[in-house]
């Protein structure tokens, strides 16, 4: 496999451009009658002068694709600092090509977020506060930055996409800074990484060894793999979230306990994926879903470049056979994960099942399920607004709790724009005016109650503004505001 790009052998410098004082976001007061300015405000807010923090409260360090997702909305006020943005984050990837899920600020206390640098130790341990690190990092074969601490696992793929986007917010201003061309090696590796280093499974589906991965940390999906895991000493680890989040929206001390476990023994393993044994090992439909539709977007990118892009469109078509090949049931209408040490499906429904509308090349009677899916018992979508991300119907369904039944923005976006590729445009139209609503009624919340849209979690949450602020330039308008 050729690796990415790494610190120090002669690879195209990613480092971000000095600001150029366009940043729309920082123009003139906020007010509350206007909730383009006060989405624009809650991104300038989360600015940290090289990136964008999710919540400045709960989640004060970058996050993969919460970056991924505020750039695709930071390129209607400042596509300059979207693109600083996505190169923020892809110039803390791995020699591996892997895109850590979390980048570690240096200036934030390392007791302030749990798992911190210190647990990690993707570049070796950290010493002191300045940035340094003194011994070996966990992550040194993989090929974590030497200067950079990061976590040293994944999330989902939707960087291509945001990249592809950004780009098209000012295509002048983009081939002027070279910004495709700077990108697109660095997102072929960490398309390979997933191709390759992940394809635990053998039948080309992308894996995830941790919940966490899967961007929808503690869905009940993950309850049956996560049952095998023995989980951390609770004396042996402390949780920051609680000092912030209220324990009734977050994860349970025992399942904090089994994704601790399974990241320090990931962490142990030197962060290595082929010939270990991973006590969680999943395929996911989300992440294979955003694969195939970031393969798409590369596709876009390389015929932006002068390259061939067949054999993206090619990669694309061959997953989206895997997807359904491997995921989808036809029965349940749904797309289900795969639980691969215990090589069966995971008979839950849940909203990662529904994101595979993003894949273009989708079988037209898969959509038209996946559909009625949506608007049935499980999810009930026009009945109620917005998505919940867990079946409304299940037994685990817990509709404050994270990603037990909460309904959530970015997948809310996921699936607008999915709908639309599929023909859906009356449904996909009636969900971009609930986000764009809701979010601006919560105070752009981390995410909302399903059943009454009911903010929970932190507010003036990142990507539940810049989202927002995609869809409303799509449609020119935001309901209620007299436009903007």
């Amino acid at each position: 496999m050729t690796a990415a790009p790494a610190e120090g052998r002669g690879a195209t410098a990613l480092t971000a451009a000095p600001g150029d004082g366009t940043d729309a976001a920082s123009s003139g007061p906020v007010r509350a009658d206007d909730p383009w300015r006060a989405a624009a405000a809650v991104l300038l807010g989360n600015w940290t002068g090289t990136s964008t923090v999710p919540s400045r409260t709960l989640y004060p360090h970058q996050w993969s694709w919460d970056s991924a997702f505020v750039a695709i909305g930071l390129r209607h006020l400042s596509p300059r600092r979207a693109q600083r943005e996505l190169e923020m984050l892809l110039g803390a990837q791995w020699g591996d090509g892997r895109i850590p899920h979390i980048v570690f600020n240096p200036a934030v206390p390392h007791a302030a977020y749990f798992p911190g640098p210190d647990f990690w130790r993707s570049a070796g341990s950290p010493a002191g506060g300045g940035g340094g690190v003194a011994g070996p990092g966990a992550g040194a074969r993989a090929g974590a930055p030497a200067r950079t601490q990061t976590s040293g696992i994944v999330q989902p793929p939707v960087h291509a996409l945001a990249a592809l986007l950004v780009h098209r917010a000012d295509p002048a201003a983009s081939a002027r800074r070279g910004f495709l061309a700077r990108v697109y090696p660095r997102l072929l590796a960490w398309h390979r990484y997933l191709a390759e280093d992940r394809d635990l499974g053998g039948a080309g589906l992308a894996a995830i060894v941790h919940p966490w991965e899967s961007g929808m940390d503690n869905s009940p999906c993950w309850d049956g793999p996560l049952a095998r895991i023995e989980p951390a000493p609770a004396a042996s680890f402390r949780r920051a979230d609680l000092d912030h989040g209220d324990p009734a929206d977050r994860p349970t001390d025992l399942d904090y306990g089994r994704y601790v476990r399974l990241a320090a023994d990931y962490r142990d393993a030197g962060y290595a994926d082929a010939g270990v044994r991973h006590g969680f090992a999943v395929e996911d439909p989300c992440v294979n879903a955003l694969l195939i539709a970031s393969e798409e977007a590369m596709a876009e990118i390389a015929a932006e470049l002068g390259a061939d892009p067949g054999g993206h469109r090619e990669r694309a078509a061959r997953l989206t056979e895997a997807l359904v090949a491997r995921l989808w049931d036809p029965d349940a209408g749904i797309f289900r994960s795969r639980d691969l040490r215990a090589d069966r499906a995971i008979g839950q429904y849940s909203v990662a099942g529904l994101t595979p509308l993003l894949a273009p090349g989708l079988p037209p009677a898969v959509a038209r399920t996946l559909r009625d899916t949506l608007a049935g018992p499980h999810f009930r979508l026009g009945e109620l607004p917005l998505v919940a991300s867990y079946d409304l119907e299940g037994g685990a369904f817990d509709r404050t709790r994270y990603w037990r039944g909460p309904a959530w923005f970015n997948t809310a976006w996921l699936l607008e724009r999915g709908l639309r590729g599929h023909g859906a445009a009356a449904t996909a139209d009636a969900l971009r005016r609930a986000v764009l609503t809701g979010a601006a009624a919560s105070g752009f919340a981390e995410y909302v109650d399903p059943l009454t849209g009911a903010g929970r979690g932190a507010r003036g949450f990142s990507w539940t503004a810049a989202l927002a602020l995609d869809l409303a330039s799509s449609g020119r308008e935001w309901p209620g505001a007299g436009g903007r």
